[in-house]
């Protein structure tokens, strides 16, 4: 028997601001918590991707994640970090050479996050 990833959760300062920037970053449908939380769910009754639970913490995030999200774009991902910059997403440098095939952003609170050049592939 073995277990699979259902949900991620992230803990936040802001709610409103986290649940604006990653459900417009996702697409994804948000449901809110009468517990300051917002639970996002994969567009589609059959989406087969992890629900992401945003907890609100009230406290900044301090350090660097020891765990954090890989994205994938359906097209031009260069296209794809542009737009996750207008969202609020911002460039961080955490030792890139240029060599790699993601680039590194930053959410609205700093919680560091890839964007991939293209799927992972075994």
């Amino acid at each position: 028997m073995v277990v699979r990833i259902a949900q991620c959760t992230l803990d936040v300062e802001d709610l409103d601001v986290m649940v604006a920037f990653w459900s417009a970053a996702l697409g994804y449908e948000v449901e809110r918590g009468d517990d300051g939380s917002a639970k996002l769910w994969p567009p589609g009754p059959s989406a087969a991707a992890a629900t992401v639970w945003l907890q609100g913490s009230g406290t900044a995030k301090r350090g660097k994640n020891r765990l954090h999200l890989d994205v994938v774009a359906d097209a031009d991902p260069q296209a794809e970090v542009r737009r996750l910059l207008s969202l609020g997403a911002r460039h961080i440098d955490v030792g890139q050479t240029g060599a790699e095939h993601f680039t590194v952003l930053a959410d609205p609170e700093g919680n560091e996050f890839c964007v991939l050049d293209r799927a992972p592939t075994r």
